[in-house]
C-alpha cells in the first residue's frame, strides 16, 4: 500500500505531522479521525530512488535499538497492546532501514507469530540474546520489564564498546599521523635539502646519508610500498576470517602487554553481564551460554563458554571448568562459585559486572596516561631525528665558518 504523509491540528490545536500507509486519502481521513487530528494537508510520500540499494540505506545502530527497546518497555507498562506499540514506533521512527523492519515485523506479528520470532527474521538488528530474552519474557507474562533490562543492558554494553574504542582511536590516529608526516618528509622535504647539498659539495654526515638513502628508497618504492600495505591488510582480513586464524590471532591479543589486559577486562564484563542479565530474565543457562559464545567476540573466550557449557551438561558446576580454561581469572571463578552455592549466581554475576566496568574505566586511563608519553616520544624521535639529520651539514658548514 502506498504511503501518505500528512500534517494537521490535535484538539489542543496543535500542529501535528506524519505519515501513514494506507489504501487511498480517505483511509488516511478515517486514520486521522481516530487519532482525533484534523487534517490540514495530505500527500502521497515521494520515492525515495535510492531505496533499492540497500547498501545506500542507513544502518541501524545500536541506540536505535536500545530507543525502540526503552519506547517498547514504556508502552506495554502502559497497557497498550503489541501491534499498537509497533504502530506508534514504525510512525515516530527517522530511520528508514529501521522503519522498514520494524513495519515488517508489525506485519509478522499480525499475521499470527509471536514477537520473539517476528524478530528472528532480522538477526543484523536482533541478534539471539535480544530475541531470546524476548521469548523468556512473552512466557512468563513479563515483557516489559524483560524490555527494560535488555534497553539497560544495551546501554551498558554500548558504554563499554565506546570505552575501548576511545581508548584504541587515540593511538591508532597518533600513530598514522605520524606515518603520514614522515612520508610527506621523505617524498617532498628531504629531496629539496639533498638537492641543495649536492649544489654545495663536500662530504655530509653520517646520520644525513641514511636519510637520503631511506628517502631515495622511500620515492623509488612508494606505489609498492602503498601497495603491499593493502595487500596485506586484505590478506590479514582473510586469514582472520578462517577459523585457525581468528583463533590465532584472537590468542595472541589477549596476551599483549597491555591491550591484552584491557581486552580481558571487558570480556570477563561483557560475559558476567550478559549471564547476569539472561539469568535474571529467565533464559535457561545452557541456552545463555550458547548465546554469551556467540556473542562474546573473541575466539578464546567462545572456546572457553563452550568448554563450560559441555561441562554443565554433563552435571558439572560452573565455577571449576570456567578455572579449568585458564581465561578467566580466578577472582571471577570464587565469586562464581559463591554464587552457584547460595543460589544467586544471577546477583552475583551482576556484582562481578560492575566491578569489571570500574577495573576497564581504570584500565583505560591506564593506558591512555602511559600511551601519551610514548606517543610525544615516538613522533619525537621520528619526525625530529629525520630533521635533525638533515641539519647536521648546516651545522657544520656554520661551524667550519666561525
Amino acid at each position: 500500500m502506498p504511503i501518505y504523509l500528512w500534517e494537521g491540528k490535535n484538539r489542543k490545536n496543535e500542529k501535528k505531522k506524519g505519515e501513514m500507509e494506507a489504501a487511498n486519502v480517505d483511509a488516511v481521513r478515517a486514520g486521522l479521525a481516530r487519532m482525533q487530528i484534523l487534517p490540514v494537508k495530505i500527500k502521497p510520500r515521494p520515492k525515495d530512488l535510492l531505496e533499492n540499494f540497500s547498501f545506500l540505506q542507513p544502518k541501524v545502530t545500536s541506540n536505535d535499538v536500545i530507543i525502540f527497546a526503552r519506547q517498547f518497555s514504556t508502552m506495554i507498562d502502559a497497557g497498550l497492546p503489541i501491534l499498537q506499540c509497533l504502530e506508534i514506533l514504525h510512525t515516530q521512527q527517522e530511520n528508514k532501514t529501521f522503519k522498514s523492519v520494524i513495519k515488517k515485523i508489525k506485519e509478522s506479528v499480525e499475521s499470527g507469530s509471536t514477537f520473539a520470532d517476528s524478530l528472528k527474521q532480522f538477526p543484523k538488528q536482533f541478534d539471539d540474546l535480544f530475541v531470546n530474552m524476548i521469548a523468556a519474557g512473552e512466557a512468563g507474562g513479563i515483557l516489559d520489564t524483560i524490555l527494560k533490562r535488555l534497553a539497560g543492558y544495551l546501554e551498558k554494553a554500548a558504554k563499554l564498546k565506546g570505552k575501548v574504542k576511545g581508548a584504541l582511536t587515540y593511538p591508532i590516529i597518533v600513530f598514522f599521523i605520524a606515518i603520514l608526516v614522515t612520508a610527506v618528509i621523505l617524498v617532498f622535504v628531504i629531496p629539496v635539502f639533498q638537492e641543495m647539498f649536492s649544489s654545495l659539495g663536500g662530504t655530509l654526515p653520517g646520520p644525513t646519508l641514511i636519510t637520503i638513502a631511506v628517502s631515495e628508497f622511500v620515492q623509488n618504492n612508494i606505489l609498492y610500498m602503498i601497495i603491499g600495505a593493502i595487500l596485506f591488510v586484505w590478506a590479514f582480513k582473510r586469514y582472520y576470517k578462517t577459523e585457525k586464524g581468528r583463533a590465532v590471532v584472537d590468542r595472541m591479543l589477549l596476551k599483549l602487554p597491555v591491550f591484552g589486559i584491557l581486552l580481558r577486562k571487558v570480556a570477563v564484563a561483557k560475559f558476567t553481564r550478559t549471564m547476569g542479565t539472561m539469568l535474571t530474565s529467565g533464559v535457561p543457562i545452557l541456552s545463555a551460554l550458547d548465546i554469551v559464545a556467540k556473542t562474546a567476540g573473541n575466539k578464546s573466550i567462545e572456546s572457553a563458554v563452550y568448554t563450560v557449557r559441555t561441562a554443565i551438561a554433563e552435571g558439572r558446576t560452573m565455577a571449576d571448568p570456567l578455572a579449568e580454561t585458564e581465561v578467566f581469572p580466578s577472582m571471577v571463578c570464587s565469586m562464581i562459585a559463591v554464587g552457584e552455592s547460595t543460589g544467586a549466581l544471577d546477583t552475583m554475576m551482576g556484582k562481578i559486572a560492575d566491578f569489571y566496568d570500574d577495573e576497564v574505566d581504570q584500565a583505560v586511563e591506564n593506558l591512555t596516561a602511559m600511551i601519551e608519553p610514548f606517543m610525544m616520544v615516538f613522533l619525537g624521535v621520528v619526525v625530529g631525528g629525520l630533521l635533525i639529520s638533515m641539519y647536521l651539514p648546516i651545522f657544520t658548514m656554520a661551524g667550519q665558518i666561525t
